[in-house]
């Protein structure tokens, strides 16, 4: 298939992104598009709004797992595409839209040259919430075809094109949502003394959660905890009854996290007997950090050099996938696919060079092929 029908298919998708679990013209799209495959050696399986999609092998000796996400973000498109967003208020702003493409592309190059290996195309919703990938891996078939190991790829905007990079270890953070509400007493401004102020008591969190990574974590280990939203209030002169701040925890290593929540939770009942509130915490979306298999990474990096595609070694990131509670139960890795793009990832402008869709799938039929 040329280069220009992919680009045609990234580009409908594009226009109808959907938040996760919802992806119903999504799924409906590609399986319209598998159903124009070679039907022999192909079996579909819908589960939730994703799809399980397996390749019988000439050999079958094991299965190969590649997982693509589907989902899009709740983000208001500003790119002036001509092919923007259909659904107001959401948006491909993550790279989804090529993820889907360029798994597509590596499925219709192994259904007309059938690797040796069985391989299972993991169509999966709900990356960005509320997390598709524990619930698609406990699932019925993924037991039933058991895949040996598991990969996927993450486009990354900061790299050129023709590249992939990846590493042995750590790639992604683990990371966590942190809502937190405080509950108190409003009244008018010129009575404070009457009221308990939950401006105050989420101001004064705010500035004693920057000791949780200064304090209360091991300083050989890496944390990030922060606040990116704080509401409260209605008018200049009365004191507010609650407030909310939301934000995100993201930690190398998992017992790490766990110290960060225990401190946070600390510092709330501080907070409480302080200013006389009660605050409730929700820690919303939790992802398990992406933990790459070494001897995988090395047998990507040999496929790789066999293609026109360039091998580089990425720097872990405090980025979060939940494509990391996959390689928690099942060995194998993630590797990012240069895409050029000047606006970044989960931003309304990003713009991916859609060269990168044939790199894409160069690099995962190769990986396949090289098993």
């Amino acid at each position: 298939m040329t280069d220009e029908k992919w680009i045609e298919i990234r580009r409908e998708l594009h226009q109808i992104p959907e938040l996760g679990f919802q992806e119903v013209k999504t799924q409906q799209y590609l399986r319209e598009y598998i159903e124009t495959l070679p039907q022999d050696f192909l079996t579909v399986t819908p589960w939730e709004t994703g799809l399980f999609v397996f390749v019988e092998g000439t050999v079958g000796s094991q299965t190969i797992a590649y997982r693509t996400d589907i989902d899009g973000l709740p983000i208001k498109e500003e790119t002036g595409f001509s092919f923007e967003s259909i659904h107001d208020g959401q948006m491909h702003a993550c790279g989804h839209d090529l993820h889907m493409t360029i798994a597509l592309g590596a499925l219709t190059e192994l259904v007309h040259h059938r690797p040796e290996a069985n391989v299972l195309f993991l169509f999966q919703p709900a990356e960005e919430g509320p997390g598709g990938a524990e619930p698609m891996l406990a699932s019925e078939p993924m037991k039933q075809y058991a895949p040996d190991f598991v990969f996927a790829l993450h486009v990354d905007p900061k790299r050129e094109v023709g590249y992939v990079a990846s590493k042995p270890g750590l790639l992604f953070a683990n990371t966590s949502e942190l809502f937190i509400d405080f509950h108190g007493k409003g009244g008018h401004a010129a009575y404070p003394h009457e009221t308990r102020d939950m401006m105050m008591a989420a101001s004064a969190f705010n500035v004693q959660l920057q000791q949780v990574v200064g304090r209360m974590v091991d300083p050989l280990k890496s944390a990030v905890v922060t606040l990116g939203k704080m509401e409260a209030g209605t008018v200049q002169n009365i004191i507010p009854e609650h407030a909310r701040v939301e934000g995100t925890i993201r930690t190398t290593d998992a017992e790490t996290m766990n110290v960060a929540k225990q401190s946070i939770e600390q510092m709330l009942k501080g907070i409480e007997t302080r200013y006389g509130c009660e605050t409730t915490v929700d820690y919303g979306a939790n992802y398990y950090m992406v933990n790459n298999n070494g001897d995988y990474v090395e047998r990507f990096k040999q496929a790789i050099e066999k293609t026109n595609v360039t091998y580089a070694e990425a720097n872990a990131a405090m980025t979060g996938e939940d494509f990391g509670y996959m390689l928690k139960e099942l060995p194998g890795f993630m590797f990012w696919l240069g895409i050029d793009s000047e606006s970044g990832l989960h931003t309304s402008r990003l713009n991916p060079n859609e060269d990168a869709i044939g790199i894409g799938i160069e690099a995962i039929v190769a990986m396949i092929r090289e098993g």
